[in-house]
């Protein structure tokens, strides 16, 4: 339910901060008070269109924040969850509002888009009024409307579940009959590349590996015979490593008698031997190298030249000449056993198809009965609503040839307005003050079921007066009874249902040169003044004080 409405700097609201309570809270006002603000505002704190017409002049920005107490499990707090959003049990929507036309929204303080913040909004809030009947304008709707009265929304979860399964299963089938008839166009060259290709048998990266060994060859046979020269030099018939180590002992054996003149030397020489004997270890790994076999240079290149052959004439890569060849196998295979694995496929979609359509027929039936239900509930509420020649009727079509994840239904509310004339959708027949009464209706017998937590009724009762607007009176306090109710309203016999009852009024300030929109919550004093006011118009008297009072008291 909302908890709190605040709001700031919005058209002639510069702050404002109203508290709501459970039970039907309604505001009242004299024409042009601020009521369409006020609710224009709560509009775009659930995600409506924004509008730089909406800051009040002379401010930056406007805001408006929407607090909201949610139970836990509740469809807001999945949206939340499907956007990273952690559900705290309170809800708090905030949109500002910048005088470029530019909007932030925010959820819980941390930034979301427009569009999740529409969505969360719907979820938690309905307003209707005569020309705004969003909720009833898709048939879609309507769908979920009736199944909610149902209490199927189980078994339509189960239908959607099947529906996957059976598109899956026909997603198969069709893949594998298209690779089928692929390969069978293509059988005699699918085996005969398959059989090329499998002999070949290339394998990932082995180009790269050959190339590089062969390049290692060729380079390796021009430097080979200074490699040999130098390993010579260093460790062959000329090396000096012998001489070294010589005069090395002959300075150790004279050196016991002059060891400070003998000692540096030999250590230099020492440090040169085993320098000469690494470089030599060196040269011989890089000689051992670059000796290969001829034949090997040739086995090379020649795997080289039939790799690449094979890619120009597969039009493919060298690397992905494996992948190919696996690809060529795999079709080999589905020629000689897609037939097997075919009719399996098409068993499963058989049986897919049979699930679902078994599972879409119960819910049709269900939906057919509840649909008279729903009628019979809906038409009792008319009469007192000034609508006993008027008829409801739920027209559920159902068409087996166009499946869907919801069944084979399509659902849609239809009225007649007078015995005679032709039904029609309720959204075309229906006059508004007619629409907004029949809305009532719905919301009435489905009160607990596939509603928002709070509903907004903005002015329903246009029009109507006397024992009329005393039932819609009496309506809105029941449906009050299940879900939180706000409800815009000029007529009194509403107003004296409230619980809550808020008085939009327009107070002057600096001297008249501008003007703001206030809210107060009324006492009981205060109620019987402002509901007399309704009842009497600019001068409230005695008699229509106690019209007020009657009012009160019928309704407590």
């Amino acid at each position: 339910m909302l908890a709190r409405l605040s709001i700031r700097d919005i058209v002639l609201i510069e702050r404002l901060d109203i508290e709501f309570a459970t039970g039907l809270a309604v505001l009242t006002g004299e024409t042009g008070a601020g009521k369409s603000i006020l609710l224009d505002a709560f509009a775009l704190a659930l995600g409506g269109r924004g509008d730089a017409g909406l800051v009040r002049h002379g401010a930056e920005q406007g805001q408006v924040t929407a607090v909201f107490d949610i139970p836990k499990n509740h469809p807001a707090a999945k949206i939340l969850a499907e956007n990273g959003l952690e559900d705290t049990g309170e809800m708090i929507l905030r949109r500002v509002q910048l005088a470029d036309g530019r909007t932030r929204a925010f959820i819980n303080d941390q930034s979301i888009s427009v569009q999740t913040l529409k969505a969360v909004g719907a979820a938690l809030v309905e307003i209707h009024g005569q020309h705004d009947e969003r909720a009833l304008v898709d048939a879609a709707t309507h769908r979920r409307l009736l199944d909610a009265f149902a209490g199927i929304e189980k078994d339509v979860t189960a239908v959607e579940a099947l529906w996957d399964a059976r598109r899956t299963a026909n997603t198969a089938l069709e893949e594998h009959r298209a690779g089928m008839e692929r390969a069978a166009r293509e059988a005699d060259y699918l085996r005969h590349a398959s059989d090329e290709l499998k002999q070949l048998a290339p394998k990932e990266g082995e180009e790269t590996l050959l190339a590089n060994r062969r390049t290692t060859m060729m380079q390796g046979e021009k430097i080979a015979s200074d490699l040999r020269e130098a390993q010579e030099a260093v460790g062959g018939h000329h090396s000096p490593v012998a001489t070294l180590a010589a005069a090395v002992r002959r300075l150790e054996r004279r050196g016991v008698n002059s060891p400070a003149l003998v000692e540096p030397a030999v250590k230099a020489i020492d440090i040169a031997i085993n320098a000469l004997e690494e470089a030599d270890q060196h040269l011989l790994a890089a000689l051992a190298a670059t000796d290969f076999d001829p034949a090997e240079l040739e086995r090379i290149e020649e795997r080289l030249f039939a790799l690449r052959a094979a890619s120009r004439k597969y039009s493919t890569p060298v690397d992905q000449l494996a992948a190919l060849a696996a690809q060529y196998a795999a079709d080999v295979v589905l020629i000689d056993a897609g037939a097997s694995r075919l009719k399996k496929l098409e068993q499963a979609a058989i049986e897919a198809d049979a699930r679902y359509a078994a599972a879409a027929k119960k819910l049709s039936l269900v939906r057919q009965k509840s649909a008279e239900k729903l009628n019979k509930a809906v038409n009792a509420e008319l009469a007192p609503l000034k609508l006993e020649r008027a008829k409801f009727m739920t027209q559920v079509a159902t068409d087996e040839a166009a499946p869907g994840p919801q069944g084979f239904d399509r659902v849609e509310f239809w009225v007649q307005t007078n015995p005679g004339t032709k039904p029609g959708p309720m959204m075309k027949v229906a006059s508004g003050g007619e629409l907004s009464r029949f809305l009532l209706a719905l919301k009435v017998v489905l009160s607990d079921r596939g509603s928002a937590p709070t509903l907004v009724f903005d002015e329903i009762d246009t029009g109507v007066g006397g024992a009329v607007a005393d039932a819609i009176g009496g309506r809105l306090a029941r449906l009050a009874g299940k879900v939180q109710v706000m409800a815009v309203t000029h007529a009194p016999q509403v107003a004296a249902r409230a619980d809550q009852h808020l008085l939009i009024s327009k107070d002057a300030l600096d001297k008249g040169k501008r003007v703001a929109t206030r809210v107060n919550t009324l006492a009981a004093d205060h109620r019987r003044e402002e509901i007399a006011r309704m009842l009497a118009g600019a001068e409230i008297t005695a008699e229509a004080r106690a019209a007020a009072d009657r009012l009160l008291k019928a309704a407590s």
